[in-house]
């Protein structure tokens, strides 16, 4: 979700605006793609890397993230949308690390629609967790070297249950992946799109989803073979 302090300083406001106005797309974000049926919804709220913003900022950012669960509580209970959180909740302050159980349990029923915060998130950091999950399964007997998979890799990531992303939004024209979910974003389509977060409007999240559903997805297979119902291994 980027462009919110760029947005502001535009605007000559203070980076904080830009983080309230991305608020209201955010929700408009959630309630769109629960109208529309798309099952999972992952939001990179805050990366691993963002701690070493300025402190005052930091601070100003927990604090509205804090808010933001209590006021949208129930907007998603009134959808039937279940939040989970993945990343580093070790480094969140209790302000938030409280609220964000509390807004998990309440949740945790639904069945609309999921939405992931990825927030303390960073996919080395997550690639690097399951490394050692599996280490250790190795160094107790109990998973031999050579019969390691990929899918051992996927069932020890932040949330395992969650298939890989169809798409992924890249906002404010960045072309980066920025350590976001890189080993579920193998054969996700990626489209961009130039508007600042706070500008990302109804029409183009719109735009968005239909520049993906003219993409042909062949995972490393011929157009033809895809044609003909050929299985692919991912």
């Amino acid at each position: 979700m980027d462009g919110n302090g760029r947005w502001a300083k535009e605007r000559m406001l203070p980076r904080v605006e830009g983080h309230r106005a991305g608020a209201k797309t955010v929700r408009m974000v959630v309630e769109e793609s629960r109208r529309l049926g798309i099952r999972f919804l992952t939001l990179f709220a805050f990366s691993s890397e963002n701690w070493g913003r300025p402190e005052a900022e930091v601070n100003t950012l927990m604090g509205l993230f804090a808010a933001h669960l209590e006021s949208e509580l129930p907007l998603l209970l009134q959808h039937g949308i279940k939040l989970t959180a993945i990343g580093d909740r070790t480094r969140l302050p209790p302000n938030v690390t409280e609220p964000l159980r509390r807004t998990e349990a309440q949740t945790a029923h639904q069945s609309g629609m999921e939405v992931l915060l990825a927030v303390s998130y960073g996919s080395r950091d997550e690639i690097t967790s399951a490394a050692q999950k599996i280490g250790r399964l190795v160094a107790s007997g109990n998973l031999n070297p050579d019969d390691i998979t990929s899918e051992h890799i996927t069932q020890n990531l932040y949330a395992p249950h969650v298939p890989d992303p169809d798409l992924l939004i890249r906002t404010s024209n960045e072309l980066r992946l920025s350590n976001f979910l890189l080993w579920q974003l193998a054969y996700s389509e990626i489209v961009v799109s130039p508007l600042r977060w706070p500008e990302f409007s109804k029409d183009e999240y719109f735009r968005c989803l239909q520049e993906y559903s003219n993409r042909d997805r062949r995972y490393g297979l011929t157009q033809e073979q895809v044609a003909a119902g050929v299985a692919s291994a991912k």
